[in-house]
């Protein structure tokens, strides 16, 4: 499907997603990219890898649409986070409060599955990124950093369930562990304070193990799991020793600074066996 779209409307949110976004989809032949922007959350730099850039502020969800109808944009993607404290101090325009009104329950699922019908109804169809991005994803066997101990390959696998169940009941992707002990479990304040969380609850030798997986009915659409050079920092300064990722689910963006940042701590990156 890929091959036939020209042109492609970028959602772009925060960190460097959506300017790797952009490049990847310009290499691989679309001909143009609309990017609609957030102010305080998007890179500027994004400005200078589209043909267009459209600045809005959270919650204005009328002239989002606007933005790639006028511009005859039957495609978009979204990539890069919104902060989920800017979800919910949004200042919804008419339609985005009509979206908030007709929703029982109010997470990014089910805001980001009705900002996609929006979206169609004015013709524009939200799709997943994964086919641009998918050489970004490590697969399995794919390891960077010190080779595991028996101690943390155990550890890993262990975490691997804990965080599959607690996906699966939509509290976070995340949980840190140690010794066959959870210390920390991914809640509303995202990855990174989970690892410094986890990290501290480790003791002062540090050495607990993070297990990073996709949801079990994970819709691509709206969140790909994905990690950087900050998520790297904050494992180093969290004592964390292991960071291990679903093979296939989990982009791995800036993978050389990623690996020369590994080495540096001594930090495995490793996808989990199958």
């Amino acid at each position: 499907m890929t091959d036939s779209i020209e042109s492609l409307g970028i959602i772009a949110g925060n960190r460097s997603l959506p300017l790797l976004l952009a490049k990847q989809a310009r290499a691989l032949g679309v001909k143009k990219i609309v990017a609609v922007a957030f102010e305080g959350e998007t890179d500027p730099a994004l400005a200078t890898l589209v043909d267009e850039i459209v600045w809005l502020r959270v919650g204005q969800l009328g002239k989002m649409i606007t933005a790639f109808t006028e511009r005859s944009v039957r495609h978009c993607c979204m990539a890069g986070q919104i902060a989920p404290k800017n979800l919910f101090d949004l200042r919804p325009d008419l339609r985005a409060m009509a979206v908030l009104l007709r929703l029982k329950e109010k997470n990014a699922h089910t805001v980001f599955g009705a900002i996609a019908d929006e979206l169609k109804k004015d013709g524009v169809e939200l799709i997943e990124a994964t086919p641009w991005l998918k050489p970004l994803m490590p697969a399995a066997g794919f390891q960077l950093g010190p080779k595991l101990t028996d101690e943390q390959r155990a550890d890993v696998a262990f975490g691997f369930r804990i965080a599959k169940e607690i996906s699966r009941l939509e509290i976070g992707q995340l949980v840190v562990v140690k010794n066959g002990t959870v210390l920390a479990v991914e809640g509303f304040e995202g990855t990174d304070q989970c690892l410094a969380r986890g990290g501290a609850l480790a003791g002062k030798n540090g050495g607990a193990v993070a297990v990073k997986v996709a949801k079990e009915k994970h819709d691509l659409r709206f969140d790909i799991p994905c990690i950087g050079t900050q998520t790297i920092e904050t494992c180093a300064q969290a004592g964390i020793a292991v960071l291990a990722l679903e093979p296939g689910k989990t982009l791995v963006l800036e993978q050389e600074a990623v690996g020369a940042l590994a080495r540096t701590h001594r930090l495995t990156l490793t996808t989990i066996a199958g």
